[in-house]
C-alpha cells in the first residue's frame, strides 16, 4: 500500500482576509498536486483563550485546543504561515503553540508537534515580507521536535500579490508557494517510504 502523506495547514492570523491565509492556501494547492492530503483550517474556527495555568489547572483544556491536538496528531506535517507582529511571532500563533503543547490524557507535552515536519512561511505589506517572524517560529516548532525544512518564504509587498479570488497575481509567487506545498509533501513521502 503506498504512503500519502496528511498536512495540516493553517495561517497564525484570524482575519478574513489575512495574506498569511492566502499565502498558505497556494502552498496547499502545491502539497496537494504532489499527492498529499491537506486538511486547511481557519484558526478562527477554533476559538481559544490567552494561555492561562489557571485556567488549564481548574478546568483543563478548552475543548478547541484538544479538537486541534487531535487535529494535529492525525498529520504527518503541517504548512504554517506566520505573520510578523512587531518583529515577531503572532501573538495568535503562539497562543495556539501554547494550549496544544499542553499534555492531555496519555498524551505527554508536546505529543501533537515531536516527530513531526513542517515548511513556514510568511506574508507582509512590508519589503521584509515578515521574515524576522519566521525564526521564532521554528525556534519554537524546533524545541517540540518539529523538523522545520529549510525551505521557507517571506512574501513581501503581499498586498500586491493576490488577484481578488485569492490566486497569486504573477507567476513567481504562484510557482514559489506550490513549490513550498510540494517539498513538504515530497519529504514526507521520501521520510515514510
Amino acid at each position: 500500500m503506498s504512503y500519502t502523506p496528511k498536512i495540516l495547514a493553517f495561517a497564525g492570523a484570524l482575519r478574513k482576509d489575512s495574506l498569511n491565509k492566502k499565502t498558505v492556501a497556494i502552498a496547499v494547492e502545491g502539497a496537494r498536486k504532489a499527492g498529499a492530503e491537506v486538511t486547511f483550517i481557519d484558526l478562527k474556527d477554533f476559538p481559544v483563550p490567552l494561555y492561562d495555568g489557571d485556567v488549564e489547572a481548574e478546568s483543563g483544556l478548552p475543548e478547541n485546543a484538544i479538537k486541534l491536538q487531535e487535529l494535529m496528531m492525525a498529520h504527518d506535517g503541517f504548512l504554517i504561515a506566520s505573520p510578523e507582529y512587531n518583529s515577531g511571532i503572532s501573538g495568535t500563533l503562539k497562543t495556539y503553540i501554547d494550549w496544544t503543547s499542553r499534555p492531555n490524557g496519555e498524551h505527554k507535552a508536546g505529543a501533537c508537534y515531536g516527530g513531526k515536519a513542517a515548511v513556514i512561511m510568511s506574508a507582509s505589506p512590508g519589503g521584509l515580507g515578515g521574515i524576522r517572524a519566521l525564526p521564532n517560529v521554528k525556534s519554537i516548532l524546533g524545541t517540540m521536535g518539529v523538523h522545520v525544512l529549510p525551505d521557507e518564504f517571506a512574501l513581501g509587498k503581499a498586498h500586491e500579490a493576490f488577484n481578488e479570488d485569492g490566486s497569486a497575481s504573477n507567476e513567481f509567487v504562484q510557482n514559489k508557494l506550490e513549490s513550498l506545498g510540494k517539498t513538504l509533501a515530497d519529504f514526507l513521502t521520501k521520510l515514510n517510504s
